[in-house]
């Protein structure tokens, strides 16, 4: 009994020893070396490539819109743009139907205000949110300034010399048996001073005319009905269709008619037609 007794204590020793590390003497007397644990060295770390972590999912980056038409195009679908900034009052000249500068800086306008990139150019996005805005433009609308194409000359232009001037189209072709030296755009009287239809000649040229009757300068004046000529406007020259004339024909381009006065002789032709 006395030794198992002994036997614990020798036990309990012995855990004390091994958890401080001293020397272990027993009721003999003796001393005895302290008891050595080896403890199992901790494995070295795995290296970087052997331990992959999940690299991160890159960020998804949307495409950047399609552009449509940008600085040094032209065509309708330039002139359509043009139009439709001018209805929501980004662009004030034109529409030309070419992309210049101010196109570009009107499209960059109506970006920033709708806080859109401010390229000037007009990509799918920018356009899709001037179409929200605006309404289809009518034909004068897109050529408000000019520009439009002129009909088949009326028969009654194919002989002589011949102002031939179409309200269809709303041009002035200025013809020489047949072949047509010029072109320009012109403006109407309004409803309540039409323009007269019909075959006439010049009868009378005034370079620095004034009209007497409205008091307005009437540069380059042909006449060819009464009170009734073509002359250079300088109201259609600053705002196109928007306005008309008081039965004459206007012409917008003063360089244009210019030149056409100096060509024109009293006793040519003028057919006005439909």
């Amino acid at each position: 009994m006395r030794s198992r007794g002994m036997g614990r204590a020798f036990a309990a020793l012995l855990v004390l020893a091994v958890a401080c590390g001293c020397t272990v003497r027993t009721d003999d007397g003796k001393r005895h070396l302290p008891v050595r644990i080896e403890v199992p060295k901790r494995s070295t770390p795995p290296a970087a490539d052997d331990d992959p972590k999940p690299s991160p999912t890159p960020p998804r980056t949307s495409a950047a819109p399609a552009v449509l038409w940008a600085r040094g195009d032209s065509g309708r679908d330039v002139r359509e743009l043009q139009a439709r900034l001018r209805q929501v009052a980004w662009l004030f000249d034109g529409p030309t139907g070419s992309y210049d500068d101010l196109t570009e800086r009107a499209v960059k306008g109506f970006q920033g205000k709708r806080g859109l990139p401010r390229t000037g150019k007009t990509d799918t996005v920018t356009w899709k949110r001037l179409l929200n805005m605006t309404h289809e433009p009518g034909k004068w609308e897109l050529y408000l300034m000019g520009g439009q194409p002129a009909d088949a000359p009326d028969p009654r232009c194919l002989t002589g010399r011949v102002l031939c001037i179409s309200k269809n189209s709303r041009t002035l072709r200025w013809m020489i048996d047949g072949r047509t030296v010029m072109t320009v755009p012109v403006r109407f009287g309004s409803v309540g001073t039409p323009t007269r239809e019909g075959v006439f000649s010049v009868y009378w040229k005034s370079r620095h005319h004034v009209s007497t009757l409205y008091d307005s300068p009437m540069p380059y004046a042909m006449f060819f009905s009464g009170g009734q000529a073509v002359h250079y406007s300088a109201d259609f020259a600053a705002h196109g269709y928007s306005g008309g004339s008081h039965g004459c024909v206007n012409v917008r381009d003063e360089a244009a008619i210019a030149d056409l006065f100096a060509q024109v002789r009293s006793g040519d032709k003028v057919v006005v037609h439909w």
